[in-house]
């Protein structure tokens, strides 16, 4: 299922819920009506508000998936929102989490009943056959929890009474559970999804810099040892951000720091024909952008300025404070490149991608974590040189940076 699919399910859901909540809230608000001094709205604004903030308390642990931390984190909650006298979650082997009274006798029932259901796939009501006269057990409603890969368990809602709403309830939860089940499976396949490119482009960065780079290193070693020494360092700590094993995120400032290490490196190779001009508005160097995302369009530049040509270098860096984003660009002089070319390498129809390194990665990770609205402007021409702009939102849910690793003190 498409991400637009399931906001669609979640609102969806959202409705359901309220509608599976509201023989509950009622009751709830009711009795709150009696026990409460001066009213804070209706009693049906006060069901409305009890179901949907219970709802908002059970989400976040169901995101992180079906496991026995979540399950018993959401169980409460969602025995609230129902109003029953007992409920369980469990996968397709085993309770996960129970809520309430009689887990001690039930609870080995239950998986019976839930291996009834998936097969079925369909919701259930049935009598529990307690003998226990004090036991307030005395039906189930057993509904599947699904998710992309079919049925993953159920939740079973324990009532005192045979009951219709507490079938409709009970399903229509089930349903909400799942869309949030389903949510967490696409977080995780983004995750998957980012690292796996954050790899591809820690391939691309070129073996032939690193080997011009140590040759670079190795000139200065009789000539200016100490120049030596303090490209081998700044050679050691580009290689160690950019091969760091955690986060999907890092801060402006980490990021420049890592090209400008990476310009040193180059700057011993070409000397005097690589200009560099950093503009940065210290505003921005805290907001949260995704990791390697600058580097690339860097090194693109010297590739584009210094090794596809013959004359002088200037590469401009900018980052300014406009308000809510971040704007940041990366200018250079070089050749350019036919704009019919670019949108090729872009929508990967060119297979001498070489040309354009790291762009369709980085356009692509931009447009993921910030939306199509936000992919990167590009603004180049044959002998014109080339422009890339990146407007960053400061504050977007779910980007935090990682903490920078820690470095060893340089001696």
């Amino acid at each position: 299922m498409t991400a637009a699919g399931l906001v669609v399910l979640a609102v969806a859901g959202a409705a359901l819920l309220l509608a599976a909540g509201w023989a509950a809230g009622r009751r709830h608000a009711l009795r709150g009506e009696r026990a409460a001094g001066p009213a804070l709205g209706t009693p049906v604004e006060r069901a409305t508000f009890h179901t949907l903030h219970t709802a908002s308390l059970a989400a976040p642990p169901l995101r992180a998936g079906l496991t026995q931390d979540a399950a018993r984190k959401a169980a409460k909650r969602l025995r609230s929102l129902l109003g029953t006298e007992a409920l369980c979650l469990t996968d397709r082997d085993a309770v996960l989490a129970w809520d309430g009274p009689g887990a001690d006798h039930h609870q080995r029932r239950a998986m019976a009943r839930v291996a009834v259901m998936l097969e079925s796939g369909r919701s259930q009501s049935v009598r529990t056959e307690c003998q226990r006269p004090d036991c307030p057990l005395k039906w189930a409603v057993v509904a599947p929890l699904t998710g992309e890969d079919g049925m993953l368990g159920a939740l079973v809602a324990y009532g005192s009474r045979e009951s219709a709403v507490l079938v409709r309830a009970a399903t229509e939860v089930a349903r909400w559970v799942s869309v949030q089940l389903e949510l967490s499976e696409l977080d995780r396949s983004r995750t998957r999804l980012m690292e796996a490119e954050i790899k591809a482009l820690r391939a691309q960065i070129s073996p032939h810099f690193i080997f011009n780079s140590l040759a670079a290193i190795a000139s200065f070693v009789r000539t200016d040892p100490e120049r030596a020494r303090d490209l081998l360092l700044e050679f050691a700590d580009f290689t160690r951000y950019s091969f760091r094993r955690h986060g999907d995120f890092t801060t402006l400032a980490d990021e420049l720091r890592s090209i400008e290490q990476y310009l040193a490196l180059a700057g011993a190779r070409f000397g005097d024909r690589l200009k560099v001009t950093l503009q940065v508005a210290p505003e921005v160097l805290p907001v949260a952008l995704p990791f390697l995302c600058l580097q690339p369009l860097v090194e693109n530049a010297v590739k584009h300025g210094l090794e596809d040509s013959t004359q002088e270098c200037r590469i401009t860096i900018t980052a300014r404070d406009a308000g809510s984003e971040a704007v940041i660009s990366v200018e250079d002089n070089g050749i350019g490149m036919d704009p019919a070319l670019l949108r090729r390498i872009l929508a990967g129809e060119h297979a001498g991608a070489s040309s354009g390194i790291g762009l369709p990665n980085v356009d692509e990770r931009i447009r993921q974590v910030y939306g199509d609205a936000y992919g990167p402007v590009m603004e180049t021409g044959v002998g014109a040189g080339m422009k890339v702009t990146l407007r960053i939102p400061k504050f977007r849910a779910g980007v935090h940076s990682s903490p920078t690793e820690q470095q060893p003190p340089r001696p």
